[in-house]
């Protein structure tokens, strides 16, 4: 063969086909464009990070993957073949399957009934479920994840990092539905999910780059490092560029979204010195429920007291109770001296209670309500004057709150549901902030579904209420953050608190240290 036909194999040999491929996708909502011409290549048995700010296109990206949003212009591929994905079915169909951040369970059906929704092959005959079938098929998904959930458990009554874990072995069926190698979704997994459940998760991960891609979108940078072969970056709806993560850090990624360098560490640089105020503001006295008994804690005015512990150890119960929305069994509250009224939230709020809770769409946010009315709902005098709402008085305190959190809407009168989970997040927050009058504020998991940035603003914020002299309980979103931010750190398991830790400046406990005390 001469060298000129060695050129022209070469010339016309053929590309690759990639597992999924985005061309100029746009995507416009009424004073916003989403999307702006972005491009995405996924290519076969790879895992690819998707990384970018809250507000930079991904939730909207990721919806017009599996059949969610309609895009207004642009591409879309699948192996090779250009496709026009009109909803979750048809995208399942051509193997694309998404485990949403926000989860997609019903929660009155069992977790076999959810794992196998929609493809129940041979676990429905004549339109009549053959039980123990379904629980073979949904056994089978959620072995592949070592998870041991009861598959005949209610959804609803299972924790939210079970509930997760079931989305997980749900969208894993795709293998099943799909006759190619099928194309796993995955937006934010492991915010709710404890150091064992991410590794268990990571291996599932790399188990499923052997037969599958996988596209993982994650506000911890580490992680997207970790488990993802190339990172691609989003920033303001547009692509600004990828990298491969061998060699790569935090901080490179930090910079291409948001344009700067920076760090994942915002908090540990930043930390004030615990507060001097003697004073006691949260006094707890043997609390017992459901879930947790005899726990004593004391939270000092313009203390931040972080509580960590496995799955499980009720600390999460221990902040609802705090705040009316669990019963408790005995014991006793003392707020600023005065004994609380646990009989419910209305009574908390009157007292000068705040609570930002894990599940924001289901517990901390009204979907179709406004930005400005969420944010005010709980204090209606931020809005009102006298009985009555005053437009005016409600939009400059919302606006200011806007502005100083960085939330990114078009509009005060966005319904909440239109905007990125990280920014919704932010208006939960925005609720207690508003008020003169927080005297403990309860923040379960305050960071999760937040990019670098709005954390770092979140941690600011937290400071200056505590330097006000706002007492804190921190349900953090790792180890580290309640290292970093915490004053004190105590520790539960099994319903009980078995140690607290201090967290002097300058020796601070390391994350192995709490880990010993939580096992």
């Amino acid at each position: 063969m001469s060298v000129d036909q060695e050129a022209a194999v070469e010339v016309t040999a053929p590309a690759p086909v990639h597992a999924l491929e985005v061309r100029g996708l746009v995507k416009h909502y009424p004073g916003v464009k989403a999307l702006d011409g972005v491009d995405l290549v996924v290519r076969q048995n790879e895992v690819l990070g998707l990384a970018g700010e809250n507000g930079a296109g991904k939730s909207t990206l990721l919806k017009a993957l599996v059949g969610l949003v309609r895009p207004d212009a642009g591409e879309i591929w699948v192996r090779g073949e250009k496709v026009r994905l009109k909803s979750v079915v048809d995208a399942a169909n051509h193997g694309i399957g998404m485990v949403f951040q926000e989860q997609s369970l019903v929660p009155n059906l069992t977790a076999a009934e959810n794992i196998v929704l929609g493809s129940e092959g041979r676990g429905v005959r004549r339109g009549i479920y053959r039980w123990d079938t379904m629980r073979k098929l949904a056994q089978e998904q959620l072995d592949k994840i070592g998870s041991d959930i009861n598959p005949l458990a209610r959804t609803e009554t299972l924790s939210f990092a079970d509930r997760q874990m079931v989305e997980i072995a749900k969208v894993l069926r795709i293998e099943q539905r799909s006759q190619h190698p099928p194309v796993i979704i995955l937006d934010e997994p492991t915010s709710v999910l404890e150091s064992k459940e991410i590794e268990t998760l990571f291996t599932q991960v790399r188990r499923l780059r052997e037969f599958a891609s996988v596209v993982f979108v994650s506000h911890r940078l580490d992680e997207v490092l970790d488990v993802c072969d190339r990172v691609s970056v989003l920033r303001g709806g547009q692509s600004v560029g990828e990298v491969p993560t061998a060699g790569a850090v935090p901080a490179t990624l930090h910079q291409m979204m948001i344009g700067s360098a920076g760090s994942d560490d915002h908090y540990h640089g930043n930390v004030a010195e615990p507060s001097d105020q003697p004073r006691e503001m949260l006094s707890i006295r043997k609390l017992s429920a459901k879930t947790f008994r005899d726990v004593d804690l004391e939270v000092r005015a313009g203390e931040i007291v972080g509580i960590v512990g496995v799955h499980g150890s009720g600390r999460e119960d221990v902040c609802r109770a705090l705040f009316g929305a669990e019963p408790t069994s005995g014991g006793e509250v003392y707020l600023d001296g005065k004994k609380l009224d646990l009989s419910g939230t209305r009574a908390a709020c009157a007292a000068g209670i705040g609570y930002v809770p894990a599940e924001r769409k289901i517990e901390g946010m009204v979907g179709p309500m406004s930005v400005a009315d969420n944010m005010t709902l709980a204090k209606q005098e931020s809005r009102c004057v006298g009985p009555l709402v005053s437009p005016p008085k409600q939009a400059g305190v919302v606006d200011r709150w806007i502005e100083r959190l960085s939330i990114r809407t078009p509009h005060r009168g966005t319904a909440i549901q239109r905007l990125s989970g990280g920014n919704q997040q932010k208006v939960v927050l925005a609720r207690w902030l508003v008020a003169d009058d927080i005297r403990l504020l309860l923040l379960d998991h305050p960071t999760r579904g937040l990019d670098i940035g709005a954390r770092s603003e979140v941690y600011r914020l937290m400071r200056e209420l505590a330097n006000s002299g706002v007492a804190t309980v921190l349900l953090a979103d790792s180890l580290e953050e309640a290292i970093g931010m915490s004053d004190r750190i105590v520790v539960m398991s099994d319903g009980r608190v078995t140690s607290e830790v201090p967290c002097v400046a300058g020796a601070k406990p390391t994350p192995l240290d709490l880990v010993k005390e939580m096992v």
